[in-house]
């Protein structure tokens, strides 16, 4: 992706060096990485049983109590920080001309920057559940380790991989923004049965608002050659059907909450193909 670097967004909190290093997590005595929470999470999931107790009945934990800053990773990660800057204010501003088309004034939501947990309108944030959205702060969270696992563990690499991922949280944003959010979330509660359905579809359509956003960057002639496919890597590579092939060797897909690998890839690129908010009605 052609940028140029150009320090920190001012929409940007910082939390790296607030909070419990150590790169894992506690549980009554015992330590487990990022990895092994995120498969006892999703296997949790699945067969709706907390097999975290199973480790101990004790507390829960980030792997250190006492914070350090670390300037050291602070200074590696500094490109990253600068490229995330750079996809947060060119997808905001891009958000901020479109939303006014539609009646609906944009609302500037802040990334939050973190490593292993931190605090969130939503409850704890913590590293190995992923990146998120909060639409009750209107924040996203993002412990940047998780391009790491993105691109060693799930193969999806590139910088428009990571553009993407921090796309999709902003898709929610402006789902909250012109009052999606809002309707999925009361049909949840008035439709229990159809509970994941609805949110595979909001997935999915926060897909579709990141390719909205890559159209405009593409117009822009800010693309190169396998941005795209980049960008495709990654909606694959975190599609439900993979994530629960990896962790238990097998496919629910009545427990999908995001979308199947093909799903997020088809409407990410029906919103990069029509560029516009009525072309992601996943509702239909």
């Amino acid at each position: 992706m052609r940028w140029t670097p150009g320090g920190v967004s001012g929409d940007i909190e910082d939390r790296r060096d607030e909070g419990g290093g150590g790169g894992g997590f506690q549980f009554g005595g015992r330590h487990i990485g990022i990895g092994g929470f995120l498969i006892l999470l999703v296997l949790s999931f699945i067969f709706k049983r907390n097999l975290f107790t199973s480790l101990d009945t004790g507390s829960v934990g980030t792997g250190s109590s006492v914070s350090q800053p670390d300037r050291a990773r602070d200074a590696k990660e500094e490109p990253t920080v600068e490229f995330v800057s750079f996809v947060l204010n060119d997808a905001q501003n891009t958000w901020a001309e479109i939303l006014p088309e539609q009646g609906v004034p944009y609302r500037h939501a802040k990334l939050v920057l973190f490593r292993d947990a931190t605090y969130s309108g939503c409850g704890s944030a913590r590293a190995a559940t992923g990146p998120f959205y909060c639409p009750v702060d209107e924040k996203v969270y993002i412990d940047l380790g998780f391009y790491d696992e993105l691109s060693q563990r799930f193969g999806a690499r590139g910088q428009f991989a990571q553009a993407y991922v921090l796309a999709h949280e902003i898709g929610h944003h402006i789902q909250k923004l012109i009052g999606v959010e809002q309707k999925v979330r009361r049909l949840q509660q008035s439709e229990p049965d159809e509970q994941n359905q609805l949110s595979v579809k909001l997935e999915l359509q926060a897909d579709c608002l990141a390719g909205v956003w890559a159209h405009s960057t593409e117009q822009r002639n800010l693309l190169e050659h396998n941005d795209v496919e980049s960008a495709l890597s990654a909606a694959a590579a975190v599609g439900d059907d993979r994530l629960q092939k990896m962790s238990t060797g097998h496919v629910s897909p009545e427990s999908f909450t995001h979308g199947s690998s093909a799903q997020r890839t088809e409407w990410f690129k029906r919103g990069m193909s029509q560029g516009t908010i009525a072309g992601c009605n996943t509702f239909q």
